[in-house]
């Protein structure tokens, strides 16, 4: 046998597979603790590790690919968008590193929405964060019980012992909070699929209640809570006769509107409750002196950066304007692609969002199995998050939007009219 065929034979097998997307979703998960411990140098070079073979994976499959299903038509627009912003940009060079690290991560979705099945893939997900959430509270034993003291290096303040906040191999607790809820949905949706041990996804539940408690992020309590309401919703449809879901979804439609409409009426009150009024004055500063420069450039924006680059203009100048803090993100994805792709790249990414969940949330609908449930409450998570961070747009966050929006895409999309089987043409019949 060839060196080639053997090669071949091991990137086509099912193993790879799963080796594969355990090692790109622990790569974009820890990646603050891989930058924190051997710098971004080495995080760049593992991402264009898995970027290559993952390329050399799909050349294997290409049989097996359909390629007008490959990636959703939204995203790609979103893509293609980002990549002409470098015309434009206000610095080709932060722009350049910006948008082939969101190509990246998009890259690494792809692949794995095409080499996992949906159960593979929320199995791969829950196996990665139960490491990596159990890593978290050992760091945070050692910073905050053993040694008493704060891993600067680690971004860890060691708060155990005073309850929290704390911020595990995360960095902030608000993107411990975040990926605490991600585990959480992914956790339950094991148990309930049961594809795996009932104590271990008991167990598993319980450490990601006990991380999102004890990161005491306001965020964390709102998706928590967001979460447990679009949950109760889908049950509700899924148990609903079929001829009775359009009502029963137009009904949930409005009761969500007619929440959001009071959450905007009693938002101050909402604020003081969750402890947060500080931290949203500070937001509101953030994002008055953002619109301020985004009408400079309103349609095309100043160029995709991903995370700011805080020295660079308009970052700086917002910052300035802002109270003086060193704000690496717009702290809202909407308002941070408005400053850097324009209102043509917010209509793209609110379509591309807004279509990744509404086709989500039919299949689940339509679906008997729970596990169709786990892409649309993902993608709720990380939009209810995007009220208040950016971390959709990249590294873990955009990979996770691009890997939903591509599986939904896979199961329902305008592309089942290209394989639908056309009528036959009745048989000529005898004069």
């Amino acid at each position: 046998m060839s060196v080639a065929r053997t090669v071949a034979e091991t990137l086509d097998s099912a193993a790879f597979a799963r080796a594969y997307a355990l090692t790109a979703f622990t790569t974009a998960f820890a990646g603050p603790l891989i930058e924190n411990l051997v710098g971004s140098a080495v995080l760049t070079t593992i991402m264009v590790g898995l970027v290559i073979i993952g390329a050399a994976v799909l050349f294997v499959r290409r049989a097996e690919l359909t390629w007008i299903r490959f990636i959703p038509s939204s995203i790609a627009l979103i893509l293609l968008w980002t990549f002409l912003s470098f015309a434009w940009t206000s610095d080709q060079r932060w722009t350049w590193l910006g948008m082939w690290g969101a190509a990246g991560y998009a890259f690494l979705a792809i692949v794995i929405a095409h080499t996992r099945d949906s159960l593979q893939t929320v199995r791969a997900i829950g196996d990665v964060l139960r490491v990596l959430l159990a890593l978290s509270i050992v760091v945070e034993l050692l910073s905050g019980v053993i040694f008493d003291t704060p891993f600067a290096f680690l971004g860890v303040l060691g708060n155990l012992t005073a309850g929290g906040p704390v911020q595990g191999i995360f960095e902030t607790r608000n993107m411990l909070g975040l990926v605490s809820v991600i585990a959480l949905v992914t956790f339950v949706v094991e148990m309930q699929t049961q594809s795996v041990e009932k104590p271990r996804a008991i167990v598993s539940i319980a450490m990601a209640l006990a991380l999102i408690g004890l990161s005491l992020s306001p965020t964390a309590i709102v998706l928590v809570g967001v979460v447990a309401v679009s949950a109760i919703a889908l049950a509700i449809v899924r148990a609903t006769s079929p001829e009775r879901r359009t009502a029963v979804q137009i009904t949930l439609a409005s009761l969500a509107v007619g929440a959001i409409t009071v959450g905007l009426i009693f938002r101050h009150q909402i604020i003081r409750w969750l402890g947060a009024g500080t931290d949203i004055a500070m937001r509101a500063d953030l994002w008055n002196a953002l619109l301020d420069y985004s009408r400079l450039r309103p349609w095309q924006g100043w160029g995709y950066f991903g995370p700011w680059a805080p020295n660079e203009f308009p970052f700086w100048s917002i910052n300035d304007r802002s109270g003086g803090d060193i704000h690496l993100s717009a702290l809202n994805a909407f308002f941070d692609v408005l400053i850097q792709l324009g209102i043509v790249g917010l209509v793209l990414f609110l379509f591309a969002a807004g279509l990744a969940l509404t086709r989500s949330w039919l299949i689940a609908t339509q679906r008997k199995s729970i596990l169709y449930a786990w892409t649309p409450l993902v993608l709720i998570t990380l939009l209810a998050n995007s009220m208040l961070e950016s971390t959709v747009l990249s590294s873990i966050g955009f990979m996770l939007f691009v890997l939903c929006a591509t599986r939904a895409g896979q199961v329902k999309s305008w592309r089942e009219l290209l394989d639908a089987p056309r009528p036959q043409s009745p048989p000529n019949q005898p004069g």
